[in-house]
């Protein structure tokens, strides 16, 4: 599922100005680049999910009273899906203001949606950077991941 949606958002976001493409011809584009039909409609569904994001308010995400520095306390499963490099790259780019709290437990709600055995620090800022190219108003943080996902660095980040 997740190749499906790097093939997406490599191949089709970056080519449209909004992501408005006919759902069969895009099945039939995915079936074409050899993808299965079961891994295709998850796929999909993570990006109609992605894009209700946007859409709708973020105060389920968000708790009533913001409390600066405050810590955000992972479930069980979350653990399992974020391991110790994910949560603290996401320490990481609140701290920088790459992210904020409502985009944050976006990525959250869209990483524990992947179906990945593997899921890793490197797959984790791609859900970051196709989060923040879909939420208005981000560019500059957009920008910024860009940035740290395709720079070499040397060392860890945080």
């Amino acid at each position: 599922m997740f190749d499906i949606l790097m093939y997406l958002f490599e191949n089709v976001v970056h080519n449209e100005s909004e992501f408005r493409v006919d759902h069969d011809e895009l099945t039939d584009e995915l079936i074409r680049a050899g993808f299965h039909h079961d891994e295709i409609f998850k796929a999909l569904a993570w990006v109609e999910k992605l894009a209700a994001l946007q859409e709708t308010d973020a105060t389920p995400y968000l708790s009533r009273v913001t409390i600066p520095n405050s810590t955000r306390v992972y479930t069980t499963e979350e653990q399992m899906r974020l391991d110790v490099q994910c949560r603290g790259f996401l320490i990481f780019l609140e701290q920088v203001k790459v992210l904020d709290v409502s985009t944050r437990e976006m990525v959250i709600d869209r990483t524990m949606e992947i179906e990945s055995a593997e899921f890793c620090l490197e797959d984790l800022k791609w859900v970051i950077l196709m989060v923040l190219f879909n939420v208005p108003g981000k560019e500059w943080a957009y920008e910024q991941m860009e940035d740290l996902l395709f720079e070499v660095q040397e060392g860890p980040l945080h």
